[in-house]
């Protein structure tokens, strides 16, 4: 899949050889059908980089996970997609139990992390993993001095009384990063509790963004203080040198993995595997961090951005990908938090 180069070359012994190495990029001509649920800026790169090497021109939209499953099952008799990546694991397990995507077990397998390759196994091959990431905190700690606030730690932190509209999560009904969330706090505190903390955080949140990727920037530029979503997203504005924090539950926190899939019934299934895997191989994955999106990669043979924020220190559930990737989990549990908490005033 690397790119075909033709050089200047005199003897005809040497044009012949070129035309041999032209013919494969050729044959690449055409086109990929592809959405992407990752950090918009990792989308854009990676199609580029792509269409560079190969020739095949990529023609991908970029939308939440949520509002992609509901694309897809709506498009199921039709398909107009051939591949799905980037974005949380549990709506791409929705789909594949919903039959909406195509098996895929790659042969560069024994290349990617175990927990990617868990993915495969739960999913039969559907669904593999992408990247992985810790859902945490980001603040801006200017904002926080201004108001004299203290810097939050614990999910207990979030609910107090001082943080009333200074927190911005995400809507679970079209944001893969809030039902992370949600589930996350379900499996950590039972699930009534959990109810009971989150009607007691939706007191401080001051909007449910459309994406999760959107509490990140919010936070950087000082439009609220405190954003809940994967940390990863922070550390890029930190970085940057915005006055962002960030910080791991000390209770413990979910975790997502990531996810990467073909669609059942793609219209350009040749040119979509020649995606998917550039984009699981070190180049592809090596975009994410050029492009500022420091999740850690599934592929383990290249040497990773040094910016990616270690996992080591965070303590993680035990999430249990299994039970809340199904459909049937996720319309339960967001149907009980429109009702019990959306429903509630602020």
């Amino acid at each position: 899949m690397r790119p075909f180069a033709i050089r200047h070359i005199a003897t005809a012994a040497g044009i012949a050889a070129a035309f041999l190495l032209a013919a494969p990029n050729a044959a690449a001509q055409g086109a990929v059908n592809a959405l992407c649920s990752t950090d918009a800026g990792w989308c854009e790169a990676a199609a580029a980089a792509f269409t560079r090497e190969t020739g095949i021109k990529v023609q991908q939209a970029h939308k939440g996970t949520g509002e992609i499953g509901a694309q897809l099952r709506a498009e199921a008799a039709n398909p107009k997609t051939d591949i799905w990546w980037g974005g949380t694991g549990d709506p791409f397990l929705q789909a594949a139990e919903q039959g909406l995507l195509e098996p895929y077990r790659p042969a560069y397998i024994n290349d990617l992390h175990d927990w990617a390759v868990r993915q495969y196994a739960l999913s039969q091959n559907m669904v593999g993993g992408f990247y992985t990431s810790a859902i945490g905190f980001g603040f801006n700690t200017d904002v926080l001095k201004k108001k004299k606030l203290p810097e939050p730690k614990c999910w207990a932190d979030l609910i107090k009384p001082e943080y009333k509209g200074e927190i911005e999560i995400s809507h679970p009904a079209t944001s893969g990063t809030a039902y992370t969330i949600i589930a996350g706090l379900v499996q950590q505190m039972g699930e009534d509790q959990a109810f009971e903390y989150l009607k007691k955080l939706h007191r401080n949140v001051t909007s449910y963004t459309r994406s999760g990727q959107a509490q990140a920037p919010n936070v950087a530029k000082g439009e609220v203080a405190i954003g809940v979503s994967f940390i990863f997203g922070f550390e890029r504005w930190r970085y940057d040198k915005f006055p962002v924090k960030t910080a791991a539950p000390c209770e413990g926190t979910g975790y997502e993995i990531g996810g990467i899939a073909l669609v059942k019934g793609a219209r350009n299934k040749e040119n979509a595997k020649r995606y998917y895997d550039w984009l699981m191989s070190p180049a592809g994955q090596a975009i994410g961090g050029k492009a500022g999106s420091l999740q850690s990669p599934a592929n383990k043979t290249f040497k990773p951005d040094p910016r990616i924020p270690s996992m080591a220190d965070v303590k993680l559930i035990r999430y249990d990908f299994e039970k809340y990737g199904k459909a049937a989990e996720r319309k339960r549990l967001i149907d009980r938090w429109t009702k019990e908490v959306e429903s509630l005033p602020r």
